[in-house]
């Protein structure tokens, strides 16, 4: 079940994103974050943009949101897009259910872009977000590390 994100969920979401953060390079984080960072990250977000969980039996397999990407005023309808899963629950579906959600909201909410940023070693996400319509459109830093993926709403 999809539903909107309560401050009650910070354990988990911290958990899952902590996970990845010491499991890979899919955060760009390097230090795993506490659950008072996230919760202020909630908060924070919620306030302004869609942040959805989906939940199995009262246990939350993976959570999605957008966020700002630039604070330009040109910028205003664009947003960047974050989506984990727990472990034990990818390659279900679950992270293209979220992201579909989020989708709709986004262009409820009269968003033109979406954004994501993902490491090229990441290729599950990467192909998720292709299935959606997002483009690949650069690569950020001197390598093939992270891409950048586009989906005009």
């Amino acid at each position: 079940m999809i539903r909107e994100v309560r401050e009650a969920d910070c354990r988990e979401i911290t958990e899952i994103y902590n996970y990845y953060v010491e499991n890979s390079i899919a955060t760009f984080d390097t230090i795993p974050v506490t659950e008072q960072q996230m919760l202020d990250n909630i908060r924070n977000i919620a306030t302004d943009y869609p942040y959805y969980i989906y939940e199995i039996d009262g246990t939350i397999a993976g959570y999605c949101y957008a966020h700002s990407w630039k604070t330009r005023k040109a910028c205003q309808l664009t947003a960047e897009t974050t989506v984990y899963i727990a472990p034990q629950h990818t390659g279900k579906g679950i992270g293209q259910l979220l992201m579909k959600r989020l989708i709709k909201e986004c262009r409820n909410r009269k968003l033109h872009a979406l954004i994501a940023c993902i490491t090229a070693e990441n290729t599950g996400s990467c192909i998720m977000h292709e299935k959606l319509g997002f483009k690949s459109n650069f690569t950020i830093l001197d390598s093939d590390d992270s891409l950048t993926v586009i989906k005009k709403i």
